[in-house]
């Protein structure tokens, strides 16, 4: 790709991790151009999310992404390091817990079956081996749970995104504060990048990873994504409750938990899930997290709020899943949106696979081409059962 210019909207770790791909690849010796409206990143989902990863998907191609993504993230230091300036990430592995009813059993077997297929190290218990693992936990009404035994776990994300950043500015990408309007197009082909101010940025390729803001950037190219902004609230939480060895659990009501330090975080999807509510935090939603933990951790029965932030899912109302690869209609723009909470994890598998994808004409890693805009088109979904 000799001297062409790729400009990408969004700065975040989708776009980041795209950037420093790019130009770390070696057949690559074009420019590289990041427009980020926001590059504090107030309000970006890469620095409000949670930040965990894990294995237990129910689609291969997820399971393949967040492997690869793992074992990225375990030997960051020899990808991402610039001069003496080595990033931490906090890496810690002690893996995904889903918890089960009766009624949920038969899809984490359905589950467990293609995860072991795909060299998950994955482990089904019945209750009585989880109270004996798990002691403080209250397993009474559950029928199964499934472990992750190694590759899960959680991260700094936000250190991440600026690892990313820093090793693609060292390699020659520029970062340009900016707010894009749309693609403009000409032939079937994107010619440019408008702005809000009038201008144009002319580029041979363009990426869209301008996350829970994706979509109306599309709104004349010919293809309405169907990705949205979805809030959700995270709460910090103490305790004296001790939870010794406690991976992320994720509870059949949808709260999710995880320890951060000397406290907990948590969440749980909203009732009213609309799109693109206002990015404040639903306190009046913690007494029902409250609720749950209490019933699950009888010793967080004595919990306390510490703080609380919100942040916006990317949700792909389709299926979940994310759409990565060609506009259907502009070969020359190239999409990687609506990760549905896994976008975190998955970015060192997307920015190696759009890489390969733009330098070499094609996936030569992981074949990411089920998540393509295609299966929009034809009415297929990728439906991932594990979404958080």
């Amino acid at each position: 790709m000799a001297q062409q210019h790729i400009v990408i909207v969004g700065g975040g770790v989708i776009g980041s991790a795209i950037a420093y791909f790019l130009a770390a690849h070696p057949h690559f010796d074009g420019r590289v151009t990041v427009l980020e409206r926001d590059p504090t990143y107030t309000h970006a989902s890469s620095a409000l999310s949670a930040s965990s990863i894990r294995q237990q998907f129910s689609t291969p191609v997820n399971i393949h992404m967040s492997q690869f993504g793992f074992e990225f993230m375990r030997d960051i230091h020899q990808h991402l390091a610039v001069d003496d300036d080595v990033p931490e990430l906090g890496l810690t592995e002690h893996g995904y817990l889903y918890l089960a009813t009766e009624a949920g059993a038969a899809v984490l077997r359905d589950n467990h079956l293609l995860q072991k297929a795909e060299q998950v190290n994955v482990a089904l218990l019945e209750p009585q081996a989880l109270a004996q693992k798990f002691p403080w936990l209250n397993v009474d009404d559950l029928a199964l749970a499934s472990l992750g035994l190694s590759g899960e776990g959680w991260f700094d994300g936000y250190g991440l995104l600026m690892a990313f950043r820093r090793k693609a500015r060292s390699l020659g990408v520029s970062y340009v504060q900016a707010d894009v309007q749309g693609f403009a197009h000409a032939a079937g082909q994107v010619r440019g990048v408008s702005l809000q101010d009038g201008a144009m940025i002319a580029c041979d390729y363009a990426v869209n990873a301008a996350g829970a803001w994706a979509r109306p950037l599309l709104t004349d190219t010919g293809f309405d994504l169907p990705v949205v902004g979805r809030k959700r609230s995270v709460f910090v939480v103490s305790s004296p409750a001790q939870t010794p060895a406690c991976p992320l659990i994720i509870d059949p009501s949808g709260l999710w938990l995880r320890p951060e330090g000397q406290y907990w975080i948590c969440g749980l999807p909203p009732e009213d899930d609309s799109d693109d509510a206002p990015l404040e935090v639903d306190y009046e939603q913690f007494d029902t997290v409250w609720e749950i933990m209490a019933g699950r951790v009888p010793g967080f029965e004595a919990l306390r709020m510490q703080r609380a932030w919100a942040g916006y899912y990317e949700y792909n109302l389709f299926d979940q899943n994310a759409v990565i690869g060609a506009h259907p209609q502009l070969a020359n723009l190239i999409l990687a949106n609506g990760f549905s909470g896994h976008g975190m994890q998955h970015a060192p598998a997307v920015g190696r696979g759009i890489a390969e994808l733009l330098v070499e004409g094609a996936y030569s890693s992981i074949d990411l081409s089920p998540l393509s805009a295609q299966r929009l088109l034809r009415k297929r979904p990728l439906l991932e059962k594990n979404v958080i």
